[in-house]
């Protein structure tokens, strides 16, 4: 309460000098608008005057001249008027004129003897004069001069009156904006305070809060998303603590983000971790006048991000966003994630050739197909060629920069958009430790050799010190392809390739996703209602669910699980009216031709299988295109009654560990294709061959009908995988 009152005494101080200046100004100026007004009546009544007051004073007819005075007597504001001869002597004035200016003033002197028209302001007694002075002439000879005499004494009881008057209303206006400052900084300022520090204050006695500690739309909204984001952190670091402590009683060795933060600290010994993408993080779009910030839905964001906000470093990669120079520094950098900085951002800028040629032509219609048994013919052209050698340079560049002052530096080159990346690195900073993941699976020697520059794509990865696939089944091709492509020295039992003196580890590295502590376990009765709610949000009537979440890709087995679908309902009529299937398609590589034609096909199957079977009040499958965030994305995992993941070739597939990750109530189905790494892993899904129709649509049926018991048995045994 004392701050607001301070708050209104401050504003009524300020406001009131405000008040009085503005008041006084405007005094000031009526003021000098009525004088400016009686001297031009003043100068127009005497020139009028003039022209019959010199004839008869150079006549000599005084009695005319007296009674021609006096008739300008008795007037409104006019004293009088005064004739005085060359002297200073009085010829004629009006009668009542007062005494104090019967005698003529020494100003009416000044006039006359410069034969100039004067007016003049003057105080005598307690009143206010105005006197404009005339010099009578007649054929060149100085005659006298004429005086017209106002009185000004209304100007300044004008003045003061409008003074008042300004600084009532302006003083009432003041109450008024005080008394709403008060209801505002109370309803805005005051109550949201007042919750903050409730919030604080609950808080910091342990309780978990979900809620932010003000209204979304009042003055305190962005220090409370600061807050809350801090209190966040606080209850992460909390829980981190709480859960290390137990691991620690309970003698387990699983990871956590702090254990892998001192585990990365111990090995690297404070030298930074770099890690260099194609994809960036997070991107700045346009979105009308304004600048949002986007997350890419990226397997290989998934599962690299956590470990850069558990361990800090620099992250390089290509700035794709239509808004990333904005937000960056003069050298591309920023620190993110934006809500909570963790790590640097260093953007790379790509000229549009350069980017058509590396990443769409070279990397996505030649390497992709190329590595995907997925009965894509690659394309490779030699300017393509020239493109992503050019792009691998400039990021070379880009990371040595990085790495100035570093010593021994630890960079992870992510993906097949930078398999010449290693040796460059190398070549300038041999003291650098560099690893190489290749997220795509690797094919057999005869089909990688398709590529004309499969060579110089190999030296480029022998480059690096330790080359990680997701399975051995990829290494062991890997190691085939270089067997018979290069001259080197391959040792089998360690899984390593010497190449001029310089040694490579191949080793398997099952990519994974950071694992969280299992949500609350809804009952039966709440599950139901909030499937119940997701699938009216869609206008939807269905009694079970099937969820697929891709990007729109011809390697992902999107129109065969479709087809799966189709079938289902063709075999088991039962479930027409009660079953649908929502496929989430992020839209990809566009300006690729066959993607384009991929998403054609994709919609055309969509649309025909409704047109055979939807009725009025459903759909046997709908298709939900667009870019679509992990918020977006969890609801349907978590209600979902089974996830199908039916990619026809794959190196990991994060779908389907992200799926069992949300499933806190341990039930669901996972349906998964067996040329996917995860099959390798997540062994308790029902695996099935995406080429093979009926199977799939019997795996479906058999998730619909399978008991709780065993879904339940099947989910707990792969949590547990993902978890350790």
């Amino acid at each position: 309460m004392r701050i607001t009152i301070r708050l209104i005494l401050s504003l009524i101080a300020a406001a009131s000098v405000v008040v009085c200046v503005s008041a006084g100004w405007q005094a000031r100026q009526e003021r000098v608008r009525l004088e400016d007004d009686l001297g031009r009546r003043a100068r127009v009544l005497g020139e009028s005057l003039r022209e019959a007051v010199e004839p008869l004073v150079s006549a000599g007819e005084l009695d005319g001249l007296r009674r021609l005075v006096n008739r300008f007597g008795h007037r409104e504001r006019l004293a009088g008027v005064a004739v005085y001869t060359a002297d200073g002597q009085p010829l004629a004035m009006t009668d009542g004129l007062p005494a104090t200016l019967q005698a003529m003033p020494e100003w009416v002197g000044a006039a006359l003897a410069d034969g100039a028209r004067r007016g003049r302001f003057l105080r005598a007694g307690s009143s206010r004069w105005h006197g404009e002075a005339l010099p009578l002439q007649r054929a060149g000879r100085l005659d006298g001069a004429l005086v017209v005499w106002h009185e000004a004494g209304y100007i300044d009881a004008q003045g003061a009156q409008l003074w008042r008057q300004n600084f009532a209303r302006l003083f009432l206006h003041v109450v008024l904006i005080s008394l709403t400052t008060l209801v505002v900084l109370q309803w805005w300022l005051l109550r949201p305070m007042t919750k903050t520090v409730e919030w604080l204050r609950r808080l910091r006695s342990g309780e978990l809060l979900d809620s932010e500690p003000s209204p979304r739309g009042s003055v305190f909204a962005p220090l409370a998303r600061e807050i809350t984001q801090l209190a966040r952190s606080l209850t992460a670091a909390r829980a981190a603590a709480e859960e290390e402590a137990r691991l620690r009683h309970a003698g387990e060795s699983r990871w956590t983000a702090e254990r892998l933060k001192e585990q990365v600290r111990t090995v690297l010994q404070g030298r930074p971790l770099l890690v260099v993408a194609n994809r960036e993080p997070y991107l700045h779009v346009r979105q009308g006048r304004q600048i949002r910030w986007l997350m890419p839905a990226s397997g290989l964001v998934t599962a690299v991000e956590p470990i850069l906000r558990a361990c800090g470093g620099t992250w390089v990669a290509h700035g794709s966003g239509d808004a990333d120079r904005e937000t960056a520094d003069a050298e591309g950098r920023l620190r993110v994630p934006p809500d909570e900085p963790q790590y640097t951002l260093r953007r790379v800028w790509l000229t549009k050739e350069e980017e058509d040629g590396y990443y769409y032509r070279f990397a996505n219609e030649g390497l992709w197909p190329l590595c995907h048994i997925a009965h894509t013919r690659p394309v490779f052209h030699a300017d393509d060629w020239a493109q992503y050698r050019r792009v691998n340079e400039k990021f070379s560049e880009a990371v040595l920069d990085e790495l100035k002052g570093t010593e021994r530096p630890c960079v992870l080159i992510q993906d097949y958009h930078f398999a010449l990346l290693p040796r460059l690195l190398k070549q300038r900073r041999p003291d650098a430790q560099i690893a190489l993941f290749w997220h795509i699976p690797w094919p057999n020697p005869e089909a990688f050799g398709i590529c004309p520059w499969a060579r110089e794509l190999l030296h480029g990865m022998l480059g690096a010190d330790l080359l990680g696939f997701h399975i051995q089944f990829h290494c062991n091709n890997f190691l085939d392809t270089v067997d018979r492509t290069l001259e080197s020295r391959i040792d089998w039992e360690s899984f390593a390739v010497n190449r001029a003196g310089h040694t490579t580890r191949v080793k398997p590295f099952p990519i994974s996703i950071a694992w969280t502590p299992p949500d609350e376990t809804c009952p039966p009765t709440e599950t139901l209602r909030r499937k119940e709610a997701l699938l009216q949000s869609l206008g939807l009537q269905a009694q079970w669910l099937g969820v697929g979440v891709d990007r729109i890709d011809y390697t992902k087995g999107i129109g065969e699980r479709f087809r799966a679908v189709e079938r289902l309902l063709e075999r088991y009529p039962q479930y027409q009216g009660a079953f649908t299937f929502v496929e989430l398609g992020a839209p990809s590589r566009s300006r690729i031709p066959r993607y384009r034609e991929l998403e054609e096909e994709v919609e055309q199957t969509v649309e025909q299988i409704n047109r055979e079977l939807q009725t009025k009040h459903w759909r046997p499958i709908l298709f939900l295109k667009g870019h679509h965030n992990h918020r977006d994305i969890w609801p349907f995992y978590r209600w979902a009654d089974f996830c199908m993941v039916t990619s026809l070739h794959d190196g990991m597939n994060l779908v389907a560990k992200e799926f069992v990750a949300a499933r806190g109530d341990e039930d669901g189905v996972l349906i998964l294709s067996q040329f996917t790494g995860a099959s390798r892993e997540l062994r308790d899904a029902l695996i099935v061959n995406p080429y093979d129709i009926e199977q799939m649509a019997d795996a479906i049926h058999f998730s619909l009908e399978m008991s709780p018991a065993e879904k339940s048995a099947r989910m707990q045994k792969m949590r547990e995988t993902l978890k350790e």
